[in-house]
């Protein structure tokens, strides 16, 4: 009987269950911020301070370099938007790139390109020599700009991957700031002096970024298809909220990267096809239903990001002043400097909504903020235009719209692109994806930047405004229609939500019934078997 006794202390099933307390039915407290993801993914972001500071310089530097070098409306054209386009090259070339030396390197090369650059727009003599500057510089934003975004999705944990990979955004934002304020600096100094300072000053972050970059870990995702393991898991193990978490994550890589479960070596071999070759193919000329879903959606939403307008409220906002009565250089730096400070505040504002309210909901209600906006903005400037006096309410609406348009965009259309275009594609096609969603953002941001002025002296400045308010219209029933919203799903469960493209809110419906459905047969099992254990000690006992 003693024998019996002792068995019975030994099975933790014959164990009367412990008495739940109060805090037993709490609901479970939700994890803390991860502070080694968070650094990481500041260090990677601040990269995007680069081009940031050059579209708000450029602003501002644009009205010394046209006195000084004595360049035509046509020429600050393209002086201002060709950075567009020559990004192209950058992000074009750092898919390849970080497959082949890893996202990290990747962020150096961006910030030592950046550092040549802005030293030779500050030393340029004639125009040309400007945009030889101008070209080197794009190179460096467009990698910074593909790379900044992918590094920070991967190293993220799926619960605050929103806050954490709109932070690219915020030093975008931060950066055109900047640029703003060192506009109105260096304006105070000699006018062939001035400018320079402007353009050259912008090469002393650069090199300090691209020290600073060293010092962070390499992507755990690029790690696992490398092969290396161990490496990948303590990253993982310092950027996830818990150990089990961190198992978790490993787990779906692994499986996305091909590698089998039970491999668990510090270093694997692992099948390439190549550090990017045939991903191109898979990616535009046989794509799966749901690749071809992901990509109209990356695609799109970055098209419609920068087609709305920005970049011509952005770069030329000392002409809109301008063209509302703010005729001295330095009314007109301060009113861009206010541009600046309302579009960072409320991207800073917006990174900490992403993951409650969700990336679709911020898209939408943003968008409508953004086209009333520039329905009032072309309409104050429309009355302006044809007033032979000053109408200081139309004055006061169209420096007030033009605020309210840079706030819109910030809480919405403006930082979830990024975040939205860097978790969408699966593992395989991730850099090159994201590569291709940067380089039709930069063609369409050049486009605009680059025909600005010759659109508002064609059809007025108002009728500018009204063509973007009804882009902003088409991109609101496109998010609204093919959209789906990927809050709280880790990168690697992210492609079940694509491939029916009008049709994706049943086919999510239908992922959730069959989550759902497996969820009640492990339970269902689990109760099962500790039905079984409870009748096998009942009948020990007996």
């Amino acid at each position: 009987m003693a024998g019996l006794n002792a068995e019975k202390d030994c099975n933790p099933s014959s164990q009367p269950p412990a008495e739940k307390t109060l805090a037993d039915f709490d609901p479970p407290k939700k994890p803390k911020r991860n502070k080694f993801a968070l650094v990481c993914a500041i260090l990677a972001s601040t990269t995007s301070i680069l081009l940031g500071y050059d579209i708000g310089v450029m602003s501002g530097a644009a009205i010394y370099i046209k006195d000084q070098l004595k360049i035509s409306d046509t020429q600050v054209e393209i002086l201002v938007g060709m950075l567009n386009i020559y990004s192209l090259v950058g992000s074009a070339a750092a898919g390849r790139t970080s497959d082949w030396i890893g996202r990290r390197y990747t962020i150096v090369v961006a910030g030592g390109i950046f550092f040549v650059g802005a030293l030779l727009m500050g030393f340029a003599t004639n125009y040309a020599f400007l945009m030889v500057g101008r070209f080197v510089a794009g190179v460096g934003v467009g990698y910074g700009l593909m790379i900044a975004p992918v590094y920070t999705a991967e190293v993220s944990p799926a619960s605050s991957r929103g806050f954490l990979t709109s932070l690219p955004d915020f030093f975008i934002n931060a950066g055109i700031l900047l640029g703003y304020v060192s506009n109105f600096a260096f304006s105070k100094l000699p006018a062939h002096l001035g400018w320079r300072f402007m353009l050259g000053i912008g090469a002393i972050p650069s090199f300090i970024l691209a020290v600073i970059v060293l010092a962070m870990p390499e992507s755990p995702r690029w790690l696992v298809l490398q092969g290396r393991l161990g490496e990948a898991k303590r990253v993982l193990d310092k950027t996830s909220n818990s150990k089990e978490e961190a198992q978790a994550r490993l787990a779906d890589i692994k499986v996305a990267a091909g590698i089998p479960q039970d491999c668990n070596d510090d270093v694997v071999q692992v099948v390439k096809k190549t550090h990017g070759e045939g991903v191109w193919r898979e990616l535009l000329l046989h794509p799966t239903r749901s690749v071809r879903h992901i990509l109209v959606c990356g695609i799109g939403i970055h098209f419609f990001q920068q087609a709305s307008g920005v970049d011509a409220v952005v770069l030329y906002s000392p002409r809109i002043f301008e063209k509302a009565g703010i005729t001295s250089d330095n009314g007109k730096l301060l009113a861009t400097i206010a541009v600046g400070f309302v579009k960072t505040s409320f991207i800073l504002v917006v990174t900490f909504l992403l993951d409650r309210v969700g990336r679709r909901s911020l898209l939408l209600s943003s968008l409508v903020g953004v086209i009333f906006s520039l329905a009032a903005l072309g309409f104050s400037l429309t009355i302006i235009d044809h007033s032979h006096e000053k109408i200081t309410w139309a004055v006061v609406l169209c420096i007030t719209t033009v605020l309210t348009y840079v706030a819109f965009f910030s809480i919405g259309i403006g930082p979830v692109t990024w975040v939205y275009n860097s978790e969408i594609f699966p593992l395989r096609l991730r850099a090159q994806g994201a590569s291709l969603g940067v380089a039709v953002n930069r063609v369409t941001s050049g486009v605009v930047s680059t025909t600005f002025i010759s659109l508002y002296k064609g059809i007025t400045i108002g009728g500018a405004f009204f063509l973007y308010m009804a882009i902003a219209t088409m991109a609101w029933i496109f998010i609204f229609i093919y959209l789906p919203e990927t809050k709280g799903r880790t990168l690697e469960n992210m492609e079940v939500l694509f491939g029916n493209f009008t049709e994706w809110r049943s086919a999510l419906k239908e992922n959730k019934l069959k989550e759902r459905q497996e969820s009640n047969g492990v339970e269902t099992e689990s109760n099962t078997q500790t039905q079984l254990a409870v009748s096998s000690v009942a009948t020990t006992v007996a």
